[in-house]
């Protein structure tokens, strides 16, 4: 920024004026008092101690900033200075040596450069005069001040920048919009260099701005938002209260008006017309309407309503959609073009917020007219009633009707309909539909117990046009006829406990009946009638569809017979009644102490779990069987090891007569003392093929009679036991009878027959020498010689 003009002449006026002040307020400065006393004497002199007379006063001194060039500014001279040069003068303080410099022989005190009011206002500093040859104080040490004399140097800057404001529209004149500050680094008590003034320069005649203070004011009445809504006006502010070389700096302020509700809404048109399908489903948008509004916000929000055909506001109705203040008609009601074809309706939008300081009342809503014509579509037909519900027995004949459906066109042709049954809900083809008339009639004979209900769905189609269809729902109720017996709830198994008293209930037995009465089941239970009392049973009918086998005496015994056959009549109470008899079979047990027979148990167990109780017999058998298996195993791999050391089985199938099938085992022991059959040496001898032998495996008879065995052994059955001596026979039997089976003298056979077999073992793992013969019958004792095959000596093997 530039300086102004004027400043520089007088600025060296006010330096000059400050230099003569500076004289003149320091009396005895240039000269001393002759009638002032004298100076104390010198340290160590011998006068006396008199008081002095101050000799120096020293006041603020004035600079002017800006000036770069260095000048005197004042002088210091003490009453004691005679001009022979005895006294220097020591400036110190603020600035000493840096800012300011004094001759230490004259005491002239000047500026080494410019200095700036703003950055340091004033100085405070000390001068002493001290005596050259005595180096001792001449005056006691002064101190004064230097004061930066103000320049207009500085331009006013404007505070908290940018200015933006807001205010209503149509405020009155005067409103305060806003205020702006401007502050003036230069002296405020100096001149007029800090003194500003404001001015608009851009923004009349809208606005104005008080000249001191900086405040903004409305100058135009009723300004319109929707004419303008924005104003940016310019203040310029002066310091030197606006005189010619001052500064001057300028900012902007931005206006906006705010909205008020000034403004009704208004349609654009006095009538809308839409069209909209007799179809249209309910909810479908007809039409949108619109009613300007020159305000925003929440002076724009608009409510819309229907009005003067109560009818038309039931079809129709109007929302306000919040994002466009648009009125939405929408349909509330289905159409049929066939009974009203047009609509006329009024439709009024209404200010949701009135302000009655700016319009009346009825200014803040408007009315227009809205035309909707229906248009014509061509239907499907329409049944009479959306779903029929009819019952029909089920031991109707087949042919017999069971209801009718109608359905009829409603446009204008009345076209024909036809009628069908939708095949996916007639799967059974049951029903059958005239296409005509709509009767359904059955076409089969129905079973209620089978399906109780019949869910069909009937189908009206037009003959000519679109061949439109429509279709409706139909239930038809199978009515229940007594045409099931009645049966036992479940597969009874009682029995009755050796020792049982007469009286004690044997079984609580129930039946079940598919049917279902109205008034509910009434089952009637009974024997079978017969010449003579059953002397063992009775059955106690309890009422309650209950019945109860009651025991008749007390001798009940396994030994005398172990099963009971009971028929029992159960009889329902349909019209005519149906009756069912079923025996129960009642088995004799041998109960355990709290009366529990272990087969019954078993038996409820097998019936419990769904299965039979020869399934359950059977999946006992298995695990048994694997566990004897498993132990089996692990005694024949313990064996083998123990026979590693040289034990050899070699077992060759030796070609004999017809009449004779055997198997020989060999045996070898090396060393080994007593009777050992030795085997063939060399290598082994391939046996001729006989044409009618065959290879055979074992069958799995001997598996299930092992099993079974096995089975009977662990019940600890003995060998006088009828079913064990006939076991043995049969396996006698099939031995014999087939030639190619291994000999019978065996360990099975052997374990069959027990150590108290009167014909004594067979087995030659008994023998203690090789040459003892054993014969087990006539026909199955066979020696035959080895040698031929192994090439041993007579004497060794047979």
């Amino acid at each position: 920024m530039g300086r102004p003009e004027g400043v520089r002449p007088r600025a060296v006026a006010l330096g000059i004026f400050a230099t003569l002040a500076l004289f003149s307020a320091i009396p005895g400065a240039a000269m001393s008092d002759p009638n002032a006393p004298e100076r104390p004497p010198a340290p160590g002199s011998s006068q006396p101690h008199r008081r002095l007379k101050r000799g120096w006063i020293w006041k603020q001194l004035f600079v002017p900033e800006e000036d770069p060039t260095p000048q005197v500014i004042g002088q210091l001279k003490s009453d004691s200075d005679r001009g022979d040069s005895s006294i220097r003068y020591i400036l110190s303080g603020e600035g000493a040596g840096d800012v300011f410099q004094i001759d230490e022989y004259t005491g002239e005190i000047r500026t080494l450069g410019k200095l700036d009011r703003e950055e340091k206002a004033f100085y405070v500093l000390q001068a002493q005069a001290i005596n050259r040859r005595t180096n001792q104080p001449e005056e006691p040490e002064s101190e004064f001040i230097i004061k930066v004399q103000d320049i207009n140097d500085n331009v006013p800057q404007f505070q908290n920048e940018p200015y933006v404001s807001s205010i209503p529209e149509m405020c009155p004149t005067g409103t305060t919009v806003a205020r702006v500050t401007a502050t003036d680094a230069d002296d405020p008590m100096f001149g007029n260099n800090a003194k500003l003034i404001y001015s608009i320069l851009q923004g009349e005649p809208y606005f104005s701005v008080e000249p001191k203070t900086g405040i903004i004011v409305t100058s135009w009445p009723n300004m319109d938002r929707e004419a303008r809504d924005q104003y940016l006006v310019v203040v310029q502010v002066k310091d030197m209260l606006g005189l010619s070389g001052g500064y001057s700096s300028s900012t902007t302020v931005t206006v906006t008006l705010t909205d008020v509700n000034d403004n009704g809404p208004t349609f654009q048109h006095h009538l809308y017309a839409f069209a909209v399908p007799e179809n249209a489903a309910v909810g479908t948008t007809v039409g949108r309407i619109m009613a300007q509004d020159g305000d925003i916000g929440i002076n724009a929000k608009m409510t819309y309503s229907l009005e003067d055909d109560l009818e038309a506001s039931a079809t129709f109705i109007i929302r306000t959609d919040p994002v466009t203040q648009e009125g939405v008609v929408l349909l509330a009601k289905a159409l049929d073009f066939e009974t009203k074809r047009r609509f006329v309706m009024a439709a009024e939008a209404a200010n949701d917020h009135a302000d009655t300081r700016f319009l009346p009342l009825d200014e803040f809503r408007d009315r227009t007219t809205l035309k909707i014509v229906v248009e014509d579509v061509d239907e499907p037909p329409v049944f009479l009633s959306p779903l029929y519900e009819w019952k029909v027995p089920e031991n109707a004949a087949v042919g017999t009707a069971v209801g009718s459906v109608t359905a009829e066109d409603g446009d204008a042709f009345n076209n024909p309909v036809r009628y069908s049954i939708a095949r996916r809900s007639d799967a059974a083809r049951a029903f059958k539909i005239d296409p005509n008339n709509g009767t359904v009639t059955t076409a089969k004979v129905l079973d209620r117990e089978a399906a109780g209900w019949h869910n069909l769905t009937v189908e009206a189609k037009e003959t000519a046009q679109g061949h439109l269809s429509s279709s409706a729902a139909v239930f038809i109720k199978v009515l229940d006829v007594n045409d099931n017996v009645p049966r036992l709830a479940t597969d009874y198994q009682p029995y009755i406990c050796e020792g049982t008293q007469p009286g004690e209930l044997v079984q609580l037995i129930s039946a079940v009946d598919p049917d279902e009465p109205a008034e509910g089941h009434h089952f009637y239970f009974s024997m079978v009638p017969d010449r003579h009392i059953n002397p063992n049973f009775t059955l106690r009918d309890n009422q309650d569809n209950t019945a109860g086998i009651v025991a008749r005496r007390s001798s009940f015994s396994r030994r005398d017979r172990t099963q009971y056959l009971l028929p029992v009549v159960v009889t329902d109470s349909g019209s005519p009644a149906l009756s069912s008899t079923s025996t129960l079979t009642i088995s004799v047990c041998s109960c355990q102490p709290g009366g529990h027979c272990p087969t019954g148990g078993v038996r409820a167990l097998a019936m419990s779990m769904g299965v039979s109780l020869q399934t359950l017999l059977g999946l006992s058998v298995c695990l048994l069987t694997l566990t004897v298996l498993s132990v089996l195993m692990l005694l024949l791999r313990r064996h083998r090891r123990k026979q590693q050391e040289g034990l050899e089985v070699d077992t060759k199938e030796l070609e004999l007569p017809e009449t004779v099938s055997q198997k020989v085992l060999y045996y070898k022991e090396a060393g080994a003392e007593g009777a050992r059959l030795d085997s063939c040496p060399g290598s082994a001898v391939p046996l001729r093929p006989h044409p009618r032998r065959k290879e055979r495996r074992l069958r799995r008879e001997d598996v299930r009679a092992s099993i079974r065995m096995s089975l009977r052994e662990s019940h600890l059955i003995g060998p006088e036991d009828d079913v064990f001596r006939q076991f043995i026979l049969d396996r006698l039997v099939e031995a014999d009878e087939d030639p190619y089976v291994p000999p019978f003298d065996c360990i099975r056979a052997y374990a069959y027959e027990g150590s108290g077999s009167p014909a004594g073992s067979l087995s030659s793992l008994d023998s203690a020498e090789l040459g003892t013969e054993h014969t087990a019958g006539g026909s199955r004792a066979h020696v035959v010689r080895l040698s031929p095959w192994c090439g041993a000596v007579d004497e060794d093997t047979f």
